[in-house]
């Protein structure tokens, strides 16, 4: 609101008026914003949820700490959802369609997480709500996004975008509000062909995946048919992989979410990483250098990820061991819905196993788990172990029991287990990067 009001006004004299055109300054003023409204509110929230009696219901698990923690106030995801709404709408550009989109995901996601954590503390079912309706509507809002991707004519590529060697102009060039305002610009750079042609600017399937040439690889080349048909079926292909990334996302960010600061301090990283890679897409001159997609307008999206860290960093203050308050599915689907829709609007999904390594290994973990135990008891008529405890964070909570990984032997304590987690995330972000430079 405050970028479109400065707009508004753009025809008088008001000092500092210029800087709303930024997108790096917007993007710090988030950031700020949505940390102070985390450090602020965080506190009158927590205190509201201690009056409510609304306290996470443990069950004991035999875990080291565990049972301290009974009482502690969930559905603390309130807090980092009103930081981001706040921050977003006040210096993003809210007619930019992906700003709309993240901020649709936002909506969707906390009320999704906020309905099973509803029917957890104040119906006291301790299920919440059933996988399959989490599934359900993890699914319809990935065909809605992956329809939204496929149709509307606001997102797409542009290719052939290379700049002369000699042009090397400050930040301030790609760094306006919108890529219309860029593109306006012609005296501060130029296009070897001359000007854009209309063949320049698609609707694309490609993505980013290094290791190849360009690091662009085009969801047509899994398609088994050519022509009209093929056309129809890379697009679904590309659907239904925005759907597969948005549920692997959401549910391995709510796996991963068990012990204080581990979600929230792991989440940043990815989000860090992901607006870098969003501001760098949306400035032509950047885009160019590193040779990687440039898609107009994604720009917003870095604004947008850096209110969503400012949260997640003011969020950490109080969900820092011990925790004072825990995020709750309201906070935890709403992270992994975010982080998987930025990255299919910025092309960047196929690097997430790498970039989220440490939500895709807790996510892995389970599924190896119940697949081994369900082996072994078929086979053995007992069922046994890979790990002593999954999600995997849990596994270096326990004490050695019978399974096949038995090491450590003794328990660690959950703040150390939660800092080498995030040391594991901060070396998977910087091998992300470096990827970029890998053909």
């Amino acid at each position: 609101m405050l970028y479109h009001l400065f707009e508004a006004l753009k025809d008088y004299d008001i000092p500092g008026q210029g800087l709303m055109s930024y997108l790096s300054f917007r993007a710090m003023m988030a950031s700020v914003t949505a940390m102070v409204i985390s450090l602020v509110i965080g506190k009158k929230i927590i205190r509201w949820l201690q009056k409510k009696q609304i306290g996470e219901e443990i069950r004991d698990l035999g875990l080291e700490g565990q049972m301290q923690k009974k009482g502690t106030p969930t559905m603390g995801g309130i807090i980092i959802f009103i930081a981001i709404m706040v921050s977003v709408l006040l210096f993003a550009d809210l007619t930019n369609i992906y700003t709309v989109i993240l901020l649709i995901t936002t909506v969707w996601f906390a009320a999704l997480g906020f309905t099973d954590d509803y029917i957890k503390v104040f119906r006291h079912n301790k299920d919440g709500l059933s996988e399959k309706g989490k599934l359900i509507s993890q699914i319809l809002f990935g065909l809605g996004l992956g329809l939204t991707v496929c149709f509307s004519p606001d997102i797409v590529v542009r290719e052939k975008v290379q700049m002369d060697s000699q042009i090397r102009t400050e930040d301030t060039v790609g760094d306006r509000a919108t890529a219309s305002q860029t593109l306006d610009i012609n005296t501060e750079f130029k296009v070897k062909s001359g000007e854009w042609k209309e063949e320049d600017v698609v609707k694309s399937t490609k993505t980013t995946l290094p290791f190849i040439k360009d690091h662009e690889f085009d969801y047509k080349w899994l398609s088994p048919f050519k022509g009209a048909f093929g056309w129809y079926c890379k697009w679904a292909i590309y659907v239904f992989m925005i759907v597969l990334v948005i549920t692997a996302c959401s549910n391995g960010t709510n796996l991963t979410d068990g012990m204080d600061g581990l979600t929230t301090g792991t989440s940043t990283i990815v989000v860090v990483v992901l607006g870098i890679f969003a501001y760098l897409s949306g400035n032509i001159i950047n885009a160019e250098y590193l040779n990687i997609m440039y898609i107009p307008g994604t720009g917003e999206i870095g604004v947008f990820m850096a209110a969503f860290a400012g949260a997640l960093i003011g969020f950490l203050w109080h969900n820092s061991y011990p925790a004072q308050v825990f995020m709750g599915d309201t906070g935890s689907l709403m992270i992994g819905g975010l982080i998987g829709v930025c990255a299919i609007l910025i092309r960047k999904e196929l690097l997430l196993p790498v970039l989220c390594g440490v939500f895709f290994i807790e996510t892995l973990s389970v599924m190896i788990q119940r697949s081994y135990f369900k082996f072994t008891k078929k086979k053995y008529g007992t069922g046994r172990r890979v790990f002593k405890m999954t999600p995997l964070h849990h596994h270096f909570q326990k004490e050695g029991i019978d399974a096949l990984i038995t090491r450590p032997a003794r328990a660690l304590p959950e703040a150390k287990i939660v800092v080498r987690f995030w040391i594991v995330g901060i070396i998977l972000a910087v091998l992300t990067v470096a990827l970029l430079k890998v053909r």
